[in-house]
């Protein structure tokens, strides 16, 4: 009976950003630019990643990953959330709506365990240098990136099907620009208990187990450049960590203001607030973070530019 959605809501209808006329046009230009930025940036650096053989290495091979993750959020939210500045209406359909929801799971899920796989890769290359090419094999690398995708696609098929399950009978409004967990729990008008101890068990898995590695990745990489006597060496570790560290402070940090419910008035505007720099702003800037600080990424875009015009 619930899985058939026993109920006369077939459609929702998301409330945008803001309802305050004056700031949806400078609100639909800002997204559009970002949209533009993201979808180039993040194409650019994979064309980048596949044109230029001193990139194969096992570090751009997860920042490929990442990159295509954060192309797929752009695709996924954007295009719906720009269509709420300029339709009266912003309407999805329940299976839309379930669709988003599956991606928005499949995508954040999936991106954690990438970032927990890259700080393993920084491991291995600053503590274990010369073990480096063996443990961080391709077919290795490989099983690593599967098992992300992996892992995220069972998460977001778990969560998504408890989702369907519930029954929608009251309002079909979501306060959104976008179908996410929260929004939807509470217009259901069955019990969510099961479904937020699901969300509760899945998410907590996923952020501690990557909290854990990423922790001790670095915790015993911090230990092994202490006891470096060159401070050339010391410089040049930390470096290869600098934009990985930013990119897991970004992810986490937003992802937490997100999805932790405030107690103060405001809460909802807070929660979507935050959102768009987890679904919109952190994906335009990974590829900033990693293009601008790279010198193999510069080299790279050299090569590739020189190879253009000659």
């Amino acid at each position: 009976m619930a899985m058939r959605n026993d109920s006369s809501v077939i459609e929702f209808i998301l409330m945008g950003l803001t309802e305050k006329p004056e700031l949806q046009p400078p609100l639909f230009l800002l997204l559009l630019v970002n949209y533009a930025v993201t979808v180039m940036g993040n194409l650019s650096l994979i064309n980048l990643i596949c044109l230029n053989s001193h990139l194969h290495t096992p570090m751009y091979f997860f920042l490929f990953s990442l990159f295509f993750i954060d192309l797929c959020y752009s695709f996924v939210f954007t295009p719906k959330m720009l269509m709420s500045f300029i339709s009266e209406r912003n309407i999805i359909s329940f299976a839309g709506c379930m669709t988003q929801l599956f991606f928005l799971c499949f995508f954040v899920n999936s991106e954690c365990y990438v970032l927990t796989a890259m700080a393993y890769d920084r491991y291995v290359a600053i503590c274990k240098p010369l073990l480096y090419t063996v443990t961080m094999s391709r077919r290795f690398c490989s099983l690593l990136t599967s098992g992300s995708y992996m892992m995220g696609f069972a998460g977001a098929m778990v969560l998504t099907g408890c989702m369907i399950r519930l029954i929608f009978c009251d309002s079909n409004i979501i306060n959104h620009y976008m179908c996410d967990f929260f929004p939807l729990l509470q217009l259901s008008c069955s019990s969510t208990y099961a479904n937020e101890l699901v969300v509760s068990i899945i998410v907590g898995t996923v952020v501690i187990v990557s909290s854990i590695v990423i922790i001790l990745s670095y915790a015993l990489i911090l230990f092994n450049v202490l006891h470096m006597s060159s401070s050339k060496d010391w410089s040049k570790a930390l470096s290869t960590c600098g934009s990985h560290i930013i990119t897991v402070g970004l992810f986490y940090g937003f992802g937490m203001l997100t999805h932790v419910k405030p107690s103060f008035a405001g809460s909802v505007d807070q929660g979507k607030s935050f959102s768009v720099f987890y679904t919109n702003v952190v994906p335009m800037l990974n590829p900033l973070i990693y293009g601008l600080r790279n010198k193999d990424v510069k080299l790279a875009l050299k090569k590739t530019l020189k190879r253009i015009t000659s």
